[in-house]
């Protein structure tokens, strides 16, 4: 962990909702395993207390969401604290019950794609700027990009980002549909937030299903994932009967 007087993450959870913030503001955000290590234990802390969070915001502080890794890093030869640290977050996000927003201002590059693509949503600002420079750096993507971006924007679109190395602006991704949701700048943090006020005034259970359903599914063929939701499926959430009665009452 970060030993250094400000967290590389900074956490705050209101009304079910928990922010994490990559904190690194003077550097883009840039991704160091010392910033990895404390986002990795912030969301399995999350995970691991399921009734205080029902959605996850990841975003950054300062003007950027993160410049990607952080090169001074990869040149001074910092290893993370296991061989695939990085690559196991990102597989970890995907897996944890809570849904997780991306919001992205600023720069989005790389690993900080890679990154974000891992997550279940994406809103960004107008300002927002994509892109993959792998290929500039002579770097292979290892943390799963060649799987994600194919899968979130299509094969098409995903070898013109990848082979280019291209800039995508927020309004193009949510256009090819890497963003879900593209705001002017200034009402990016409102609307993420509000955003997930909406999820998470629905049922926490059916939420946690749901994302673990298509998740599981995907690895199927469709009929075989038809049956498995049909016979499987934890059933209705114990506030069911609860939340029907209330929608009657109003």
């Amino acid at each position: 962990m970060n030993q250094s007087a400000q967290p590389l993450v900074m956490r705050s959870d209101r009304d079910g909702i928990t922010t994490l913030a990559l904190n690194r503001p003077e550097a883009l955000n840039a991704l160091s395993p010392s910033l990895f290590e404390e986002l990795q234990a912030h969301l399995t802390n999350i995970s691991n207390t399921p009734e205080e969070t029902g959605v996850v915001i990841l975003t950054g502080n300062g003007r950027s969401f993160s410049a990607g890794n952080d090169l001074k890093a990869i040149e001074k030869g910092e290893k993370a604290a296991t061989p695939y640290q990085q690559a196991e977050t990102l597989d970890f996000i995907e897996r944890m019950p809570q849904p997780v927003i991306a919001s992205v201002r600023g720069h989005c590059y790389t690993g900080a794609l890679e990154l974000v693509i891992a997550c279940d949503l994406l809103i960004c600002s107008e300002d927002a700027r994509f892109c993959d420079t792998h290929g500039k750096w002579g770097m292979v993507p290892t943390w799963g990009m060649t799987n994600r971006l194919p899968e979130r924007v299509g094969p098409l679109v995903a070898r013109d980002l990848m082979y280019s190395g291209r800039v995508v602006a927020g309004t193009e991704a949510e256009q090819i549909g890497l963003a879900n949701r593209c705001v002017p700048d200034t009402d990016l943090d409102t609307s993420a937030h509000e955003w997930a006020e909406t999820i998470v005034a629905n049922s926490w259970h059916t939420l946690r299903e749901e994302k673990k359903q298509m998740r599981l599914l995907a690895e199927m063929n469709r009929d075989d994932g038809i049956k498995w939701a049909r016979e499987h499926g934890p059933g209705a959430a114990p506030d069911m009967l609860e939340r029907i009665r209330g929608a009657f009452q109003r």
